[in-house]
């Protein structure tokens, strides 16, 4: 039975299996609505269950043996050809991301762009050495190191970066000989959709990257369980990435997690702070705040305090609410009705716990999931706001005296993935960089944002397993074997 009410008003969204585009096995759809506009509807996708996964499963495994023998040279021509497919699509990739999710149109075209280069560093690293020569001690022999692929991986999804997060799993898997089955975000699957078009242009063979869209709870459990899988790659929230890894881990799989994030900017008296305030708002309220590595907390010397608020709180009125297809836009909406709840409920949550709002904390429109961008002030270092992630455009700010105290209360959280300090001070920096805990650290830059070409991921709470992207990827997509040759 489907889980939608009303009638499709275009045809409904297919999964890639074996090198085909395939309905559900059951027939099941579900509906993808506009956040901007939830009464108009964006698609009707295919809700899979597990017998999609069987089939997916079934054609990565097949697949593999042929996939692996190939040089790896030509698995990266495949990459190469799909990154061009992308750019040539990137006007209908923006616009689908930006109608399913909200992502203003403008970060949606960049973030596809991104997507394109990610897949062709991935192709270069077919130019990179396999391995490395050594010689035997005792009698001058060979003996080397290679990598070889491991199997079938499963490649879990979120809806916030809907094209670069399942490009960075992917585009390692691929070119190091693995094959793939790729659970596409509940909240996002037409932007996905398009990577599997891309592929299917350059001409992947089938059976190497298979795609499916639906419910995590159905879909992602059905991959994570199934013994022909050997590894799990998931970016998602806390609690069900410890499920993931739990079940995962049970049956002996390889486990990458990339979880949340309550990421502290510090502003020292020192710093430039028409730089830190703007860096503050591009890293608390573009996207809305949903990303992994958004401005949570940002802590201000005493000295500076006042001066960085009025600038925080002028660039913020200066800023951009609304409809996510208007080139102006910087904030757009909340991905759907649950989490802009859940986010209005925390609003009120840090409201009752004592905390002032300096701006923003209401609904915007009356349709729309658009939540103005909130700053608080006089938080508790041990407070709901201070210590879990809000996944939208919510942040606080506090004081500090001195460095000393800024560090403590920024590592003070279970998270671990994103710090950021603006400082004219060269030991202040180079401090922060030896102390801050946090996978990925910040000077004179905003939290959020990542190079393709270096490792990507958090510490603590916020991850686990080898990070992603850069050379990074290797280490979790490939098993290291030592090779004697004796004459």
């Amino acid at each position: 039975m489907s889980e939608v009410v009303e009638a499709p008003s275009r045809p409904a969204s297919r999964n890639y299996v074996a090198g085909e585009w395939r309905p559900a096995a059951s027939g099941d759809t579900y509906e993808k609505r506009n956040p901007m506009r939830p009464s108009e509807l964006v698609a009707t996708v295919a809700s899979s269950d597990e017998q999609d996964v069987e089939a997916a499963v079934a054609a990565a495994d097949g697949a593999f043996p042929e996939w692996a023998a190939l040089p790896m040279a030509k698995r990266a021509s495949y990459l190469t050809a799909a990154a061009a497919a992308l750019d040539a699509r990137t006007e209908e990739i923006a616009r689908d991301m930006t109608a399913e999710v909200g992502k203003p149109l403008r970060a949606a075209r960049g973030e596809t762009a991104r997507a394109a280069q990610i897949l062709r560093y991935a192709a270069s690293q077919a130019f990179m050495p396999v391995g490395e020569h050594y010689e035997q001690s005792a009698t001058g022999a060979m003996v080397s190191t290679r990598r070889r692929p491991l199997g079938p991986v499963g490649l879990i999804t979120p809806w916030n970066f809907p094209i670069a997060i399942p490009v960075w799993k992917l585009a390692p898997a691929l070119v190091y000989g693995n094959t793939v089955v790729l659970k596409l975000a509940y909240e996002a699957p037409l932007t996905g959709l398009h990577v599997a078009e891309a592929f299917a242009e350059a001409g992947l063979p089938a059976g190497v990257l298979n795609v499916l869209t639906g419910r995590g709870s159905t879909v992602g459990a059905a991959i994570v369980s199934d013994p022909r899988v050997c590894a799990i790659s998931f970016t998602g929230s806390v609690a069900t990435g410890h499920g993931v890894r739990e079940e995962a881990t049970k049956r002996n799989k390889r486990v990458q997690l990339e979880l949340g994030g309550h990421n502290p900017l510090i502003v020292l008296a020192d710093a430039d702070l028409d730089r830190a305030a703007e860096a503050a708002y591009a890293g608390a309220f573009w996207s809305a705040g949903q990303k992994c590595t958004a401005t949570r907390r940002i802590y201000v010397q005493d000295e500076a305090y006042d001066a960085f608020k009025e600038r925080l709180l002028a660039r913020i009125d200066r800023g951009k609410v609304g409809d996510p297809t208007d080139p102006e836009t910087e904030v757009g909406p909340i991905v759907n009705e649950k989490q802009f709840d859940e986010i209005m409920e925390a609003i009120e949550r840090g409201k009752a716990e004592g905390a002032q709002v300096l701006v923003g904390g209401e609904r915007t429109h009356d349709e729309a999931y658009l939540i103005a961008p909130t700053v608080f002030e006089g938080v508790r270092d041990d407070a709901f706001l201070s210590c879990e992630e809000v996944f939208g455009p919510v942040t606080s700010l506090y004081r500090f005296s001195d460095l000393d105290e800024a560090m403590r209360r920024a590592n003070a959280v279970e998270f671990g993935l994103s710090a950021a300090i603006f400082t004219s001070n060269l030991p202040a920096a180079t401090r922060f960089q030896n102390e801050a805990q946090a996978g990925l650290i910040h000077v004179n830059s905003q939290t959020a944002g990542a190079e393709v070409h270096v490792p990507f991921g958090g510490i603590k709470s916020s991850g686990f397993g080898p990070h992603e992207q850069g050379r990074a990827a290797l280490e979790f997509y490939t098993d290291v074997v030592t090779v004697y040759v004796d004459p």
